[in-house]
């Protein structure tokens, strides 16, 4: 059996909503996954600005790595907050 989403329809059947979704849903990364992802880079960036403010030689690139490291906790937060939501519109809390 051919499970591309471009092979013909069965019999002249088009495929239900339904069994597109669950297709869809087994092939996309769910919001988990992302969100795992999106904290695994953002902690990347965040050792290596903190390694970056902590070796800078000078001020100016000191308050640079600052600004970088309170950039990523911000979009940590941000991140944290939208799986949240996310989380509670799906379980409808």
């Amino acid at each position: 059996m051919n499970d591309s989403p471009f092979a013909p329809a069965r019999a002249g059947v088009p495929a239900a909503p339904a069994a597109e979704q669950a297709r869809a849903a087994q092939t996309e990364p769910d919001l988990r996954t992302l969100f795992h992802r999106l904290n695994n880079q953002l902690g990347i960036i965040l050792a290596h600005a903190e390694l970056l403010e902590a070796r800078a030689a000078d001020d100016v690139s000191r308050a640079r790595a600052s600004q970088v490291v309170s950039s990523v906790l911000d979009a940590m937060g941000t991140a944290k907050e939208i799986r949240r939501r996310s989380e509670s519109e799906r379980t409808g809390a």
